[in-house]
C-alpha cells in the first residue's frame, strides 16, 4: 500500500470515528423516545485501484491560468488610496470613474491610477491585495512608486 493510500485510510477512519462519538440530539429523543444506534459501516482496509489516478504520489503542477489578475493601487479624490484587483484594469478602473465600482470609490472618487502588477492567479492577487491594504499611505505610494508599470 503506497503512502498516499495510507493517509487517506487513516483519514476516512478518522472521519468515521468522529461522527460516531457525539450522536446528535433529536426532538424525538428530547421528548424521551430514543431511538436505535446503528453500528457504523465497516471501513475497508484498502481503496479501490483507481485511487492512484486520484491521489498521485507527487503532487501534479496546478493548470496555468488563462488570464492573469492584476493588483492596482488608484489615488482618491481626497489624497486617499483605494487597492483592488482584478482581470481588467482598465475596465475596472473606468466602473470606478463612472461611479459603479466599489463602495469605496463611489464616496472618495478615484483621481488617477497610481499603478498595477500581474499576479498568475486570484489567490495571489488577493493576497498581495491584504498585504498592502495593511501598509500606510506612505508605503502604499512608496510600493506603487517602485511599480514597473506605474502610470500618471
Amino acid at each position: 500500500m503506497n503512502a498516499a493510500r495510507k493517509i487517506v485510510v487513516e483519514m476516512v477512519k478518522a472521519a468515521a470515528a468522529a461522527a460516531v462519538k457525539k450522536p446528535r440530539k433529536k426532538a424525538a429523543q428530547a421528548a424521551g423516545k430514543e431511538r436505535a444506534e446503528r453500528p457504523p459501516a465497516a471501513l475497508p482496509d484498502t481503496l479501490p485501484d483507481s485511487l492512484p489516478d486520484a491521489l498521485p504520489e507527487e503532487p501534479a503542477e496546478a493548470p496555468a491560468a488563462g488570464r492573469p489578475w492584476f493588483l492596482y493601487l488608484i489615488e482618491c479624490a481626497d489624497g486617499s488610496i483605494y487597492t483592488g484587483i482584478t482581470t481588467d484594469v482598465a475596465a475596472r478602473y473606468a466602473a470606478h470613474a463612472e461611479g459603479k465600482g466599489a463602495r469605496y470609490t463611489r464616496a472618495h472618487p478615484p483621481a488617477r491610477l497610481l499603478g498595477w502588477e500581474a499576479h498568475p492567479d486570484r489567490s495571489a492577487a488577493s493576497k498581495a491585495e491584504y498585504r498592502i491594504k495593511r501598509l500606510t499611505a506612505a508605503a502604499k505610494r512608496a510600493y506603487a512608486a517602485a511599480l514597473p508599470a506605474t502610470r500618471d
